[in-house]
């Protein structure tokens, strides 16, 4: 069973109650891969009214969309990591979305010499009146969540508190608003997807299994649910949706990071051929971040790697960065 954490400790001050969350925190990270998080700040966007001001932006027309598209969507347009990804018809991952970097939030935060800093493209204010606003809000209150959930994890591992924040200064954190619309009869059949029963009704999948590439992830996700993580006996358990809270992952860098300590949990999502939508934050370091062993007792060693080499080597490997793959060479360590 996927466990239930209360984290309110940990955005308060020093004593019982926050070790206690820290040792349910890093417990699960290095049992399950995967938690629920409760006891949110009063800030923090959560629940129905979270996503569907994100959703707005698929009230946007198609043309509207695609003139906020990746390279890949779109030849003629500059952006290759950000903006909108479109449908992929006949692929078992059947969804849209936009990826929003930290200028959501933080307008300075743009490199034009590399992919992973771009400027984000964003619709017209008048467009979406509201929206960015919106946006940027939800964006600068998962990174705070981001940031608590690290200094609760580096306490949990016996680590200074911020062990890791020189890394995230700077960070490159994505925003992804995604929709699974229903497929047409037609294409389901066409496709033969895999089908998982759930009491009489029948899933499909619609987001194929993967792991998450970064740190953590922070999922609000609607009531629909049909989101999976995979055991560790090899069975896939059921993430429920909570409208007072998020499902936490635990990704492959974090996993890299801890030398094997932690664990990223495999996960895939399932729908009833329902509209079903999602609001994942991806919380990321900074791009030329060194990412050195830890020292941590028995810890797996590796070679020290550059976050950006990390992420893109990743990300190239999905449907939506597919093609991409010499878009951005490796930067290496520098000297």
């Amino acid at each position: 069973m996927i466990p239930v954490i209360d984290i309110a400790p940990i955005f308060g001050p020093a004593g019982p109650a926050r070790d206690r969350a820290d040792a349910a925190i890093i417990e699960a990270a290095m049992v399950h891969g995967f938690m629920t998080v409760t006891g949110l700040p009063g800030d923090v966007p959560l629940g129905e009214d979270a996503r569907a001001s994100m959703m707005r932006f698929f009230t946007l027309d198609r043309d509207a969309r695609m003139r906020l598209a990746r390279q890949k969507y779109a030849p003629g347009n500059a952006n290759i990591y950000r903006g909108y990804f479109p449908l992929k018809e006949g692929d078992p991952t059947y969804k849209e979305g936009i990826d929003l970097g930290p200028d959501i939030a933080d307008p300075t935060a743009i490199a034009a010499d590399d992919p992973l800093r771009e400027a984000t493209p964003l619709p017209d204010e008048s467009d979406l009146p509201g929206w960015r606003a919106d946006a940027a809000a939800y964006h600068r209150a998962m990174a705070g969540v981001g940031a608590a959930l690290m200094r609760a994890i580096a306490r949990g591992l016996g680590l200074d508190e911020d062990f890791f924040a020189a890394p995230f200064r700077d960070g490159v954190s994505t925003l992804r608003i995604i929709r699974y619309p229903a497929r047409s009869p037609g294409s389901l059949a066409a496709l033969a997807p895999e089908l998982i029963l759930d009491g009489d009704e029948r899933h499909y999948i619609v987001g194929t299994a993967h792991h998450d590439s970064g740190f953590v992830t922070l999922l609000n996700q609607d009531a629909l649910g049909g989101l999976h993580a995979r055991a560790r006996n090899g069975d896939w358990l059921d993430v429920p949706a909570r409208e007072d809270g998020l499902a936490v992952n635990f990704g492959q860098l974090l996993e890299r990071w801890t030398g094997g300590r932690v664990k990223a949990t495999e996960h895939r999502v399932a729908s009833p051929n329902r509209e079903r939508v999602s609001v994942p934050f991806f919380y990321e370091p900074a791009v030329d971040a060194v990412i050195r062993p830890l020292p941590l007792a028995g810890a797996q060693p590796f070679e020290p790697f550059a976050y950006g080499d990390h992420v893109w080597s990743w990300m190239s490997k999905f449907i939506e960065f597919q093609g991409l793959e010499d878009k951005r060479p490796p930067k290496g360590i520098a000297a």
